[in-house]
């Protein structure tokens, strides 16, 4: 019989019933019934003293953590069993939370009690939205420029960025008409961006700062730091003219090449031996070069004939060779000219991909005006007459047949015109012809375009379904409703 009220009940070391024992005895005695939690309505994010935000959904693992924790030392008398969200409604600031716990209690007995604690949600503006709000946002900014007129190496910099993720500590990007403007809540997440593209593009830099406020009493100053980072001015498909002790140190290869990629160095091609170099940011620094061509000044010509040439002998001190190109001497005219007998004789380091009636873009050295104190000293029978660059493809078509996709950073922009978009069609040509510069992107599957076969192939380089990543989207419901599995 139950010692306090007489009614029979099972043995137990405390010789009680429930109702009794739970009158005598409340296990959630000194544990909190009420909290509050402070919330951003700017940023949604919750504060997890002392001085973290974090960004949680509602009755998610997250929230009921941060939930939890504000009640920890409490809980430390009891043993937690279960936890769980009461629905309340969206907008009425109460989060409420069901725990079910377990304590021993008389002569041994564990007395197991369901109870709620119920939280206010009071709106509290966090450190970075206040700094927003006060026009005093940003602590320091990386500006990445580059001289040039075509942005090829802006938007492979881009997916370099997107892939490991070196926006997601940014409060803004802006885009200016020669480059981009990171801003950062701190210097250090600032450095690690520069620090990042000096591995990943040839570039030199250099910081500053400014004094905002400081405290003399305290001896704490408040700075603004400023990060200039300069990329070298060539682009891919540039035809350079080297200085003639640059020209040398790499191996006595030709004046005149041709840029085939840039990542974090330049590499260079000489069309008529397949030599080939690269240049570092320093090197470049201390022999600069430039561009010789726009590329709106590119030309197409027609291939009349071309022959493939055996391998050269290398001359003293020539560097390595190029494998996944293949030397060759061609006959071309310009498609501007088909009227007239005239040809132009060339040596190309595309002879693995062009064919006689091919058409294929390049520059006219003949009949050109060279502004460059380099080219302008070399001896003239060593300038080629025409230096093609790639292989001209039907645009159209390739657009209409790309499956896959890329992504892009969230910026300012100024504007947008059909220059830039003709410079990105570029970028994703580019793409499909470089598989070194492939391996570097993220490259998404275009589910709205249909997969084509591959019989009506006109030729054009394109990145096959293995190469292509699967784009995930997360719908805003993918917790679950109540009592729903959670997504791990």
């Amino acid at each position: 019989l139950c010692c306090q009220c007489g009614v029979p009940i099972p043995s137990n070391p405390a010789n009680m019933c429930v109702g009794c024992l739970r009158a005598q005895v409340d296990i959630t005695e000194g544990i909190p019934k009420q909290g509050t939690v402070h919330f951003c309505k700017q940023c949604e994010r919750y504060l997890q003293p002392p001085g973290t935000w974090i960004q949680c959904a509602l009755e998610s693992r997250e929230l009921l953590a941060l939930c939890l924790k504000k009640i920890k030392a409490s809980l430390s008398k009891v043993r937690l069993i279960d936890a769980g969200f009461i629905w309340t409604e969206p907008h009425s600031k109460r989060l409420k939370i069901k725990l079910t716990v377990q304590k021993e209690v008389i002569n041994g007995a564990v007395l197991q009690q369901v109870f709620v604690v119920e939280y206010t949600v009071q709106s509290q503006m966090c450190e970075d939205c206040h700094r927003i709000e006060a026009k005093d946002f940003w602590k320091a900014v990386v500006q990445v420029r580059q001289k040039t007129v075509h942005k090829k190496t802006f938007y492979y910099l881009e997916q370099l960025i997107l892939k490991h993720r070196l926006h997601q500590n940014t409060l803004r990007i802006k885009e200016i008409h020669d480059g981009l403007d990171f801003y950062y809540s701190s210097k250090q997440h600032a450095q690690k961006m520069v620090d990042f593209l000096q591995c990943t593009v040839p570039c030199r830099s250099k910081s500053s700062q400014r004094l905002i406020s400081h405290d003399i009493h305290s001896n704490v100053y408040n700075y603004k730091s400023t990060f200039s980072v300069e990329i070298v001015p060539i682009c891919k498909d540039n035809v350079v003219c080297l200085s003639p002790k640059l020209a040398q140190s790499l191996g006595n290869m030709s004046q005149i090449c041709v840029c085939i990629r840039v990542t974090s160095t330049i590499h260079l091609i000489d069309p008529r031996t397949l030599q080939i170099a690269e240049v570092d940011g320093n090197t470049y620094w201390r022999h600069p070069f430039h561009s010789l061509f726009h590329p709106k000044q590119l030309e197409e010509f027609l291939i009349m004939d071309i022959n493939r040439v055996q391998e050269k002998k290398k001359g003293a001190g020539a560097g390595a060779r190029s494998n996944k190109h293949t030397l060759a001497e061609a006959w071309v005219r310009k498609t501007s000219e088909l009227d007239t007998d005239h040809q132009y004789f060339c040596c190309t380091h595309l002879g693995h991909i062009l064919n006689p009636g091919d058409l294929v873009l390049g520059f006219d050295l003949a009949n050109c005006n060279l502004n460059d104190e380099f080219a302008n000293k070399m001896n003239p029978q060593h300038i080629p007459d025409v230096v093609l660059i790639k292989k001209s493809y039907d645009r159209s078509r390739r657009q209409r047949r790309r499956n896959w996709k890329l992504k892009e950073l969230e910026r300012d922009r100024e504007t947008i015109d059909t220059d830039d978009e003709r410079q990105y069609q570029d970028f994703l040509e580019d793409l499909e012809e470089d598989e070194t510069i492939r391996k570097n992107v993220n490259i998404y599957r275009n589910a709205d375009i249909p997969v084509e076969s591959d019989t009506d192939d006109d030729g054009a380089p394109r990145i096959s379904l293995a190469e292509m990543l699967e784009d995930l989207h997360i719908s805003e419901d993918a917790t679950g409703g109540e009592g729903a599995e959670m997504l791990t």
